[in-house]
């Protein structure tokens, strides 16, 4: 009788402690342990991070980290990370939220527009992917990619076509670079090639150009009549004669760093450089900055006319007035230089 209710005794507290175990178990796995009120919480993991690196990020969102420990070391999480972004969503268990951080990298959206070097670029990608922007230089002019792809430092901005992609955050800055190259050759399909063809011009040629009228005007709809002007200089020989290529070749002098150039003066047009198109006939090395895909457009799909000069229009403010004659674009551009000068815009 009395072995009898030892035993009992001992499966009784067996129970208790299977039972035990039990809750345990489910309450590390099963019960929400989310800390926080909004719908969602990210956390970003690099590529280099170890589990300190992620819990840190994890323990102000959980209500008790010590259980998510249990199950990241039962689950191998702690020795199997993976980089990325995740999502913890609000009433997450511990077991959900493991499965999502180590299986359910989310893309997100990169984009960029306007950068007017690779430099700036980088450090505007650097902002959005987890490549810092000294790898991402290094990977945008690497000298092996460029002869490998017919790119050169002047051109190479041309390959970046401004616009938004989706990225997984962990992106390598090769990673980066070899996609915004396929974007590339993918933007360059036959009709586009077709067109650059007809114009005599090639893919960097194009862009080059866009570049040119993207600083001229922002303007989508009168792009291709800008385009135009340009192209017909270009068929006659006529020099660019282009605005936006004297402030490059400006903003390389030492003279005038950190400045801002509004007013293009006889001075400029006297810098040597090979993008002075006032001095130098036919497009210049490269582009002066990025172009909107709008101004890429515009030159493949250019309005034909006969107009060889385009000036500023005083009274529609980002717009143009075109001319056919020398005589009718210095009587719009002598009305544009008073515009400036009543402005006290001299330089």
């Amino acid at each position: 009788m009395y072995i009898k209710k030892i035993l009992w005794a001992i499966a009784l507290i067996g129970l208790l402690v299977i039972g035990y175990f039990a809750y345990y178990v489910y309450s590390a796995m099963m019960v929400p342990n989310t800390a926080f009120n909004n719908e969602e919480a990210f956390i970003y993991v690099k590529s280099t991070d170890t589990y300190a690196d992620v819990r840190e990020q994890l323990e102000p969102l959980l209500k008790d980290i010590s259980k998510f420990d249990a199950l990241a070391k039962q689950k191998k999480y702690v020795t199997n990370l993976k980089a990325g972004k995740f999502v913890i969503r609000r009433g997450m268990s511990n077991n959900e939220i493991i499965n999502s951080i180590r299986s359910k990298n989310l893309p997100i959206k990169v984009s960029f527009n306007n950068q007017n070097s690779l430099e700036k670029l980088a450090g505007r990608i650097a902002k959005q992917i987890e490549a810092d922007s000294l790898s991402l230089l290094e990977a945008m002019k690497n000298k092996t990619f460029y002869a490998d792809n017919d790119f050169k430092e002047e051109t190479a901005l041309g390959m970046y076509l401004p616009n938004s992609y989706e990225f997984f955050w962990n992106t390598s800055a090769e990673g980066f670079r070899d996609r915004m190259l396929k974007e590339y050759n993918r933007f360059w399909n036959t009709s586009r090639l077709e067109k650059a063809k007809k114009l005599g011009l090639s893919e960097d040629e194009v862009i080059a150009l866009a570049s040119i009228v993207y600083e001229e005007s922002k303007q989508p709809t009168e792009q291709p009549r800008i385009a135009g002007v340009y192209l017909n200089r270009l068929k006659i020989g006529m020099p660019l004669q282009a605005d936006p290529t004297l402030k490059f070749a400006a903003y390389k002098l030492p003279e005038y760093k950190n400045t801002v150039i509004k007013r293009v003066l006889n001075k400029h047009k006297d810098i040597e450089s090979p993008y002075n198109t006032y001095k130098y006939a036919g497009l210049p090395p490269g582009l002066v900055t990025m172009p909107d895909l709008s101004a890429i457009k515009a030159v493949l799909n250019a309005e034909k006319h006969k107009y060889l000069y385009f000036a500023a229009d005083a009274k529609r403010f980002g717009y143009h007035k075109f001319a056919k004659t020398l005589s009718q674009h210095n009587v719009n551009a002598r009305e544009y230089q008073r515009y400036l000068s009543s402005q006290g815009i001299y330089k």
